[in-house]
């Protein structure tokens, strides 16, 4: 059983294409954060390769190191959990829309970090997601009817985005006046406790003046 660690990177929203690579060891895990509307197709294409302290650089992996790939929806349910190659691709569609964590880890059964893993990793979201020129062929579509069908398909994504904008900022503006009733409440309440004190301490005073003969 390995144990692994986790790092947590924010990035990219909505429609849009992500390249990257990032280092990790042979027991860590490392997640993203992407914010996606509902209904929005997300394809991630990745390469793993492994340091070779002979030739000093990363090569391709050995035979049987593969990666694991799990997606959780902003409910935290998983969407996907399924080990891959060292080299492959992964898809899914959101059902709601928030922040999605896509988190990915190596096979690998070392008790200990193991080897230096570089991690290709290339995520596209939305219509960038959408093979085209697969559709083109298998439709038999013209330019033109493709170039429409791009079009189309980029006006209901950003129909999209635009819903979940506008969930997001009454989302906000909820917890804004919650937020502002709570801090009014607990001023109020901090009056009462001051006047209530107040009065007890003069009346404190008032019988310890009249115990003493003092009034």
């Amino acid at each position: 059983m390995a144990w692994f660690s986790t790092t947590v990177v924010t990035f990219c929203l909505y429609s849009c294409v992500v390249g990257l690579y990032f280092h990790i060891s042979e027991t860590e895990k490392k997640c993203f954060i992407e914010e996606i509307p509902d209904e929005t197709m997300v394809v991630g294409r990745y390469k793993v390769e492994i340091f070779d302290k002979n030739i000093n650089d990363f090569v391709p992996t050995v035979y049987g190191l593969g990666m694991h790939v799990e997606i959780r929806d902003p409910d935290d349910k998983i969407l996907l959990s399924r080990t891959y190659a060292a080299e492959g691709r992964f898809t899914f569609t959101s059902h709601s829309a928030g922040e999605h964590s896509v988190c990915l880890h190596s096979n690998s059964t070392a008790w200990f970090s193991g080897g230096q893993l570089r991690v290709h990793l290339d995520i596209q979201v939305g219509e960038h997601a959408v093979d085209y020129q697969q559709i083109q062929a298998k439709d038999k579509l013209s330019e033109l009817q493709l170039r429409v069908r791009q079009l189309l398909d980029q006006v209901e994504q950003i129909t999209k985005e635009q819903n979940y904008q506008r969930y997001r900022e009454e989302r906000f503006r909820s917890t804004s006046e919650s937020t502002n009733q709570r801090v009014l409440w607990w001023s109020i309440a901090q009056t009462v406790i001051l006047l209530i004190t107040g009065f007890w301490q003069m009346r404190h005073l008032k019988s310890f003046f009249e115990a003493k003969k003092l009034v």
